[in-house]
């Protein structure tokens, strides 16, 4: 059982694949990003966002890369980032760039970094000799060993991809490859929880859905599936980790049909093997985010993140009452519509001071700066700014408490002051509001 020691005996207790210090108080998440049509929007490089919820996420550096592969495919997929048992972090993602599921190889790219603010030597590390990828890779600590393990799905001679591991100390060099989960079927994307209650936990994608594994030990060949499945239309990338205030469990997965959408579920049991879907309403991913891996941070580094990288410059407008939908222009006409969509741009805001009243504020478009959101014969609309003091008025809102969550936002019009943006099959316009579904048509969550 020694193998299985919860790292909660080291004095650092286990929170999914990484370790959290005492003090962690907030998250770190890291993935690529793809837009629908694989085009503007899309980049293989790290990409961070921080959150102090783990459901609402801050992207960082205007979510663009704050590390990009340097060899190999020059690019990556799949990143996952770790705390080391010295309190340093260490970055693994599959090297490749792009959507060639045929490419192969043998190496993972590899960062490390004291703050997640440098990212320093910079290399690939080779896991196996055989003609096939790397995939997903991750790492978990095995006390037992007193190594790192680092699985990862490859296609061996059984023909079909199975989880993989090779154990290193230093994630330079590493141990020779063997298998460490093959159930006689397909599986990718391997994430491990350590030592909750004894057990240890192996979540994976299986066909198209998210599946559990476990077992008392961390030895290769150990874990035994026992949960039941979790999807959302074809599901994969399982990220498992606890809330920092409470004992549920979140668990992330990684939608492509549609690509690139998160959904995410809970539970206060792991145990179980069985979840709860959340409502969209409570969480929002990053702009064109893909296969994320989430860790936990102390608030000095939260706060150092912030400043290193700073947040959006733009905002996202959610719906209250259809939150998969996000306001938008579409023919330069004010709707929302269900993410994702190209362009993602369209749903870029800038909320600068209020074109006829700076204590308000206006919506100026991210991708047609001369154009603002505005109102005509109750209907919103995005047009260029004729300067005139009537544009000003029906371009300008006074942002308010949300009228169906206070904790959300609503907009009043300035020179409608009886009147409301709220959406309307989808059209925004402005209308007075009166019963508790126009509250909800007229409420949004300003995020990014």
């Amino acid at each position: 059982m020694a193998a299985a020691t919860p790292l909660a005996m080291t004095g650092v207790t286990t929170l999914g694949a990484g370790t959290a210090h005492a003090a962690d108080s907030a998250y770190v998440m890291c993935y690529f990003t793809e837009s629908t049509s694989l085009g503007a929007g899309t980049d293989y490089g790290l990409h961070l966002a921080v959150s102090p919820d783990a459901l609402n996420w801050t992207p960082l550096n205007q979510n663009n890369p704050v590390a990009t592969p340097t060899a190999g495919a020059l690019g990556l997929r799949d990143p996952f980032l770790m705390r080391k048992q010295d309190g340093t972090f260490v970055v693994l993602a599959t090297d490749l760039k792009g959507t060639d599921w045929s490419y192969n190889s043998q190496y993972i790219h590899v960062w490390d970094s004291a703050d997640l603010r440098t990212f320093t030597g910079y290399r690939r590390l080779k896991l196996h000799d055989m003609t096939t990828h790397s995939w997903a890779p991750e790492a978990f600590w095995d006390a037992g060993r007193g190594q790192y393990a680092v699985i990862y799905s490859s296609v061996n001679s059984s023909g079909h991809n199975v989880i993989m591991v090779n154990y290193t100390s230093d994630f330079v060099t590493a141990s020779a490859p063997q298998v460490f989960f093959d159930p006689g079927y397909d599986v990718i994307d391997g994430n491990m929880t350590v030592g909750v209650g004894g057990v240890n936990y192996l979540y994976f994608k299986k066909n198209q859905t998210l599946v559990g594994a476990r077992s008392t030990s961390l030895n290769p060949g150990s874990f035994t599936e026992f949960s039941t499945g979790v999807a959302h239309g074809g599901t994969e990338a399982p990220t498992v980790f606890k809330s920092l205030t409470s004992n549920t469990w979140y668990l992330w997965g990684d939608t492509y049909t549609p690509n690139g959408v998160f959904y995410a579920w809970q539970t206060s049991d792991l145990a179980s093997g069985t979840w709860t879907a959340l409502d969209q309403k409570t969480y929002t991913q990053p702009v064109n985010s893909k296969h994320c891996g989430i860790a936990t941070i102390t608030s000095t580094e939260y706060n150092n993140l912030l400043a290193k990288w700073g947040a959006p410059a733009w905002n996202r407008l959610k719906s209250y009452n259809y939150p998969a939908r996000y306001v938008r222009h579409a023919n330069f006409v004010g709707r929302i519509d269900t993410y994702p969509f190209d362009q993602y741009t369209d749903a870029e805001w800038k909320l600068v001071p209020g074109l006829a009243d700076s204590s308000a504020v206006s919506f100026q478009s991210v991708n047609y700066p001369t154009r603002y959101l505005r109102h005509y014969n109750y209907e919103l609309r995005l047009d260029v700014n004729d300067g005139t003091s009537t544009f000003a008025a029906d371009a300008t809102f006074y942002r308010t408490a949300g009228l169906a969550d206070s904790s959300w936002a609503s907009f009043r019009s300035y020179n409608n002051p009886t009147r409301y943006i709220r959406h309307s099959n989808y059209v925004l316009r402005i209308d007075p509001i009166s019963t508790a579904t126009e509250r909800q048509d007229a409420t949004f969550r300003v995020g990014y």
